[in-house]
């Protein structure tokens, strides 16, 4: 008789509980070693080497480890970054521990438990006005439109406003949770554009189908003129490609009207962000940011349930670092915020494939797939009725029922 030994492939705390329940483990039990059965690398920067010396005497007599620069134990350096190794379970009890420790390490507790927290928590719901985004249930698509003409992917098709009208009907058809518009191009190398021009293009467009249709407008702008007299003309979200860096008043603005805000990371601006983008660490950095930044949000009045982070696939990366961003994308879920992504048609996916940006159609779809098993929430998309059927197929797969055991 053949006991057949495998690796279970289990993502997930529920899922290891529904396979412990299978084959009868004590309910007590199951609470208890769910949390044992899932491993996390942490890593915690800039740490004081005593506290880094605690982190690692304390992570060992749970059973863990934690991983230090050469040369911690005899107090040689100031800091040193951690990465702490172990379940669930060690993690939370180090936490526990330390939390009235010196050296920093209280600070540290608090960061630490709300990585944890958040990490495993998909985000619920965007909720405001009239809109409510339920983030939970499934990934949400984010259909564009640019009203320009010199947009890297459709430049100059819907610069005409009963096109572009008739091309957010389109994609509300095909399935559009959200519709963004833009009137400037930020394509690499594209110079910013006058404010009247872009309020000429993407104001009348929003004025006609914010009647029309129930999903909600987003303004891709980063000009707080722009984004004001946007939603005075039914545009109910912000997408800010600076990520509330180019004006200040932006964060009031959202917040003063209540409306969600995505911020998104770049490096440089448009004109030259492609100019040989350099990182230490483009992951760490990247988070970093977003994670400043959106707590700058919440200190401007904006709730921190109407923010959504950006990576800024395309915007001050190169084609390994945008690469590594979506092989790494999960560990932005450790904000506790949504994440919104968008790959579509960029130039990583042409320089990948060695395609043309009105041939990218394949090479988005499984960018766009992965990114969502990694836990993006919200996908931004020129080719609404193919990536919509893409996100059904790959929510139907992250959500199955898990009924193998």
């Amino acid at each position: 008789m053949s006991h057949n030994p495998r690796i279970l492939s289990l993502t997930g705390e529920e899922e290891i509980k529904l396979a412990f329940k299978k084959i009868g483990v004590d309910t007590g039990g199951i609470e208890i070693m769910a949390k044992k059965a899932i491993y996390r690398l942490m890593k915690i920067e800039n740490v004081e080497v005593r506290a880094a010396n605690i982190l690692k005497q304390e992570m060992l007599a749970r059973g863990g480890e934690a991983a230090v620069a050469r040369g911690v134990y005899d107090l040689k350096g100031r800091v040193t970054d951690v990465i702490l190794i172990g379940t669930i379970a060690q993690c939370r009890s180090l936490v526990d521990k330390i939390k009235q420790q010196p050296f920093g390490l209280k600070e540290i507790a608090l960061e630490a438990r709300t990585v944890l927290d958040s990490y495993n928590t998909i985000p619920s719901k965007l909720a405001w006005g009239g809109y409510s985004l339920d983030l939970s249930s499934r990934t949400h698509v984010m259909g564009v439109l640019n009203v320009t003409p010199d947009s890297f992917s459709d430049g100059g098709r819907f610069l005409d406003k009963d096109k572009a009208i008739s091309r957010v009907m389109e994609m509300v058809e095909e399935g559009a949770d959200i519709i963004d518009i833009g009137g400037e191009s930020t394509r690499p190398g594209a110079k910013s554009l006058g404010e009247k021009e872009e309020l000429d293009r993407v104001i009348p467009v929003i004025k006609a189908v914010s009647d029309k249709v129930r999903v909600p407008i987003s303004i891709d702008t980063y000009k707080y003129e722009i984004a004001r007299q946007a939603l005075d003309a039914g545009a109910a979200m912000i997408n800010d490609i600076s990520g509330l860096r180019s004006d200040k008043r932006m964060a009031s603005l959202a917040a003063e009207n209540k409306v969600p805000v995505i911020i998104m990371h770049m490096q440089g601006a448009p004109k030259d962000m492609q100019k040989n983008p350099k990182y230490k660490s483009v992951v760490g950095e990247i988070l970093g940011f977003l994670r400043e930044q959106s707590d700058k949000a919440v200190a401007a009045g904006i709730q921190r349930d109407l923010i959504v982070v950006d990576p800024g696939i395309g915007f001050g990366k190169t084609k390994d670092h945008n690469l590594t961003i979506l092989k790494r994308l999960s560990e932005f879920r450790s904000i506790g915020l949504p994440i919104a992504i968008g790959t579509s048609r960029k130039s990583f996916i042409g320089m990948t494939l060695g395609l043309e940006v009105d041939d990218r159609l394949e090479g988005t779809a499984a960018s766009v797939s992965f990114a969502i098993s990694q836990g993006a929430n919200i996908i931004r998309v020129h080719d609404v009725k193919e990536m919509v059927r893409v996100v059904r197929m790959t929510d139907a797969i992250m959500r199955a029922a898990g009924e193998d055991g």
